[in-house]
């Protein structure tokens, strides 16, 4: 198990927070967390992070790991195969000759 898994999931445990942890919050939660990566580029002239914000993206880009990690891992969804097999499928979609710096979406090609 990764070892970023097993503390998380002994965090949880030691404060007895599973039963507030149903899919759809932890769907809410990693959604609200990724809004909040969003938000540090909100306004921004050059669409760039400006640098004194880093560490803030740092912090939010955990928060969305941890409930990435969690809902997975309540779900039994092993997230290096569904990755792969992500990969697999985009290979697909976006063959090279076809995609190569095009930011066309697969149906458009």
């Amino acid at each position: 198990m990764n070892m970023l898994l097993k503390r998380i999931l002994d965090f949880r445990k030691k404060r007895d927070w599973k039963q507030f942890h149903q899919p759809k919050n932890l769907a809410i939660s990693l959604s609200l967390e990724a809004s909040e990566v969003l938000e540090l580029f909100q306004w921004t002239k050059d669409g760039n992070l400006p640098e004194d914000k880093k560490e803030a993206l740092e912090k939010e880009l955990a928060d969305v790991y941890y409930w990435l990690l969690l809902l997975s891992h309540d779900l039994q969804i092993d997230l290096d195969k569904a990755l792969e097999k992500k990969m697999e499928e985009n290979d697909k979609k976006y063959p090279v000759k076809k995609s190569k710096g095009s930011s066309k979406k697969y149906t458009e090609l």
